[in-house]
């Protein structure tokens, strides 16, 4: 369909606004990290690196960023072993609902954070009585993170199909082989496109781990938003979450990157 010259320039129009009204506060917040001010009085009179010199000393800040690596590392790999069994399992297996136990699994990431926050909080006081800490942070962020390894690693397998699985079993393979040498080359790119997306969203997860964290661990976005309201820390959370927006830009890029080139080479072995 052709697009007349008019509604092409409108839809450029609307996408420009639309671009401009998402990342001008971002860029301000950049912008902000380098404001000589305190009180970031706008236009700023001058630019300087203290705050970042700050943030660079920061213990609160460090101790924050050490908690979120080790809690997304760990929630990425329970993620990519549990994801990758149940895609592999809906989408080789047919049995009696096997469309529930799919919704099931998508269920958490289309859940309110609010609402999933407060059911794994009762669940880990009431029922297995749990203090919450680390442990509780990474189950929490693991129950949505799998949906990413899910997602890309069954829409993966519905594309390849199973004809070169079966043909490795007829050719004597057994089961760990074939998925040994033929199923997970094939899937490599689509776990690592998972895993970094799984990564990214427990990076950056506030709301359940507000409810899952207790008293004692602070993840990195915890720390920017106890500290946001604070005069004299309002500076360097502004250089925080300036290197948050760049560091969030390359696991979304790679994944971003990862999957368009898979598409391209199963399209092309076609």
């Amino acid at each position: 369909m052709t697009l007349s010259r008019g509604l092409r320039r409108l839809l450029l129009a609307i996408t420009t606004l639309a671009l401009v009204f998402v990342y001008t506060p971002l860029a301000l917040v950049v912008l902000n990290s380098f404001n000589a001010n305190k009180s970031f009085a706008w236009p700023p009179q001058q630019l300087t690196l203290r705050w970042w010199k700050a943030a660079a000393q920061s213990e609160g800040a460090r101790a924050a960023l050490l908690v979120s690596v080790e809690v997304a590392l760990q929630a990425t790999a329970i993620s990519l072993l549990l994801g990758t069994m149940a895609a592999m399992a809906l989408q080789r297996q047919r049995f009696f609902g096997r469309n529930s136990v799919s919704l099931l699994i998508l269920l958490p990431i289309a859940l309110p954070g609010i609402v999933t926050g407060i059911a794994l909080n009762n669940v880990f006081r009431t029922v297995f009585g749990l203090e919450l800490g680390f442990l509780t942070i990474v189950v929490a962020h693991a129950t949505f993170c799998i949906v990413t390894v899910f997602n890309n690693v069954q829409a993966r397998l519905r594309r390849l199909g199973g004809s070169l699985e079966e043909a490795s079993m007829d050719l004597g393979a057994g089961s760990f082989t074939t998925f040994r040498l033929v199923t997970f080359p094939l899937l490599r790119s689509a776990l690592l496109a998972g895993g970094l997306l799984a990564f990214a969203l427990s990076f950056d997860e506030i709301i359940v781990t507000t409810f899952t964290a207790g008293a004692r661990e602070e993840t990195l976005p915890l720390w920017i938003f106890n500290n946001l309201f604070r005069p004299n820390q309002a500076p360097v959370v502004n250089v925080v979450a300036a290197v948050l927006i760049v560091a969030s830009i390359v696991p979304i890029w790679l994944a971003q990157r990862l999957s368009g080139s898979s598409n391209e080479g199963l399209t092309g072995a076609r």
